[in-house]
């Protein structure tokens, strides 16, 4: 039972995750908020670290791992509140950043030498389509800058990026070791900008502190808890066919707790866009 619940639990935690930055920004500056919840992670992973007395990666792979938590972190969430700040809906977000199963496929193809399936160009294909689709419904209805969406394109390549680094290195570094190093560089990242570029005041109000607590320990500690356990348990790959589903939960959370709206053509966006993924997916 835990290994057909896991991957649908992982991809709605995944979707939360875009909500909970909509809930707190009104309350922090976007890098101030991504560096004060990494820091927070990084203390509670260092701590597990410690208890469970993890092995280290040796000095080579230190920077690689470094480099991934810089990409899949601080380059992927932090752009992504940032855009989220400049007006970008977390369902919009939410779908630009379910094409990474798909980019990350075909950015196999060029780094890491893997067989490039035709389906999987049609699915990139579908969920450009449905992407410029939603993108252009909501620029025409003034919803978010045009440097927001800008930034999503920006943070799913980050992503993508961090993925295939992840792969061809991050497979010989302990995980919770590597974690903490991950966090570590993300934090050190995140926290810079904030320093450089925002006043990094915040308003301690509750629903800061409960966005704050929902993406700490529901995202980025129990998420990764349960992708390490499908790691394991060879479940995984379930979660790509599922994430499809993404965007359409994300947007519908988005519409009950911000009254964020999809119109006829882009809700037929989000569904080429979701067809696509489940096409590359599959292959």
């Amino acid at each position: 039972m835990m290994r057909l619940a896991a991957p649908v639990l992982f991809v709605f935690l995944w979707s939360t995750g875009f909500i909970g930055a909509k809930f707190g920004l009104p309350h922090a500056e976007p890098m101030t908020f991504v560096a004060l919840r990494f820091g927070i992670v990084t203390g509670l992973v260092t701590l597990w670290a410690l208890a469970i007395r993890a092995k280290w990666p040796p000095p080579q792979l230190v920077l690689h791992t470094a480099l991934i938590g810089v990409l899949m972190h601080a380059g992927f969430m932090g752009t992504t509140f940032v855009a989220i700040s400049l007006g970008v809906e977390a369902g919009t977000a939410a779908l630009i950043a379910a094409l990474q199963p798909i980019l990350s496929a075909l950015l196999a193809h060029s780094v890491l030498g893997e067989k490039t399936r035709p389906s999987q160009w049609v699915g990139l294909c579908l969920g450009v389509v449905g992407v410029l689709l939603v993108v252009g419904n909501k620029l025409t209805a003034g919803l978010g800058a045009a440097s927001g969406y800008g930034l999503c394109v920006v943070a799913l390549a980050s992503l993508s990026f961090g993925t295939i680094w992840q792969k061809k290195y991050g497979s010989e570094v302990p995980a919770t070791s590597g974690y903490v190093i991950q966090y570590a560089a993300a934090t050190a990242v995140t926290l810079g900008l904030a320093l450089t570029f925002e006043t990094m005041r915040i308003d301690w109000s509750l629903d800061f502190a409960i966005a704050l607590t929902w993406l700490v320990l529901a995202i980025s500690i129990g998420a990764i808890v349960l992708l390490y356990g499908m790691l394991r348990t060879g479940a995984a790959s379930r979660v790509s066919s599922l994430f499809f589903l993404t965007p359409a939960s994300t947007a519908l959370i988005g519409w009950a707790m911000f009254g964020e709206q999809l119109s006829v053509l882009a809700l037929l966006g989000v569904a080429v866009a979701a067809a696509g993924v489940y096409i590359a997916a599959r292959s």
